[in-house]
């Protein structure tokens, strides 16, 4: 039985496993368990995770800045792929942002990412071809 639920500092190593095979990981700066805890510090609630049993297989970054609503790192573990897992943690972080006042979120999907647009596609989110990205290292 797949639960949802925010992680917790103890989670990080295996979020960061588990991104590792399930998360598209091309054209992008690491992942680091840093990072992961300043998120929790800044955003106790915006990392939830869908377990079997106690094993990581789904997550989503629902992040909420103050004043915007973004969505990242939508990842399914690919033997649980095609089960409700990325519709329930979109479902999730969509409540939380209402609670929060939202009307509007975002998400960022990589153009190569078929399988990931069509997961965003199916909960009626639509590309906005008025805008771009602009991105710096750091």
């Amino acid at each position: 039985m797949i639960t949802l639920r925010t992680a917790r500092p103890g989670d990080l190593d295996a979020v960061l496993a588990f991104w590792q095979v399930a998360a598209e990981n091309d054209n992008r700066p690491a992942d680091s368990a840093t990072a992961l805890e300043n998120l929790l510090a800044r955003d106790p609630e915006a990392l939830v995770l869908a377990l079997d049993d106690d094993t990581v297989v789904g997550s989503v970054i629902a992040g909420f800045d103050g004043w915007r609503y973004h969505l990242y790192r939508l990842s399914v573990a690919p033997g649980h792929r095609r089960q409700g897992i990325a519709t329930a943690l979109l479902e999730h972080a969509e409540n939380r942002f209402r609670a929060l006042g939202a009307t509007r979120s975002d998400a960022m999907v990589l153009d190569e990412n078929v399988t990931a647009q069509s997961a965003w596609w199916a909960r009626g989110y639509r590309v906005q071809e008025d805008w771009s990205r602009w991105i710096k290292p750091l």
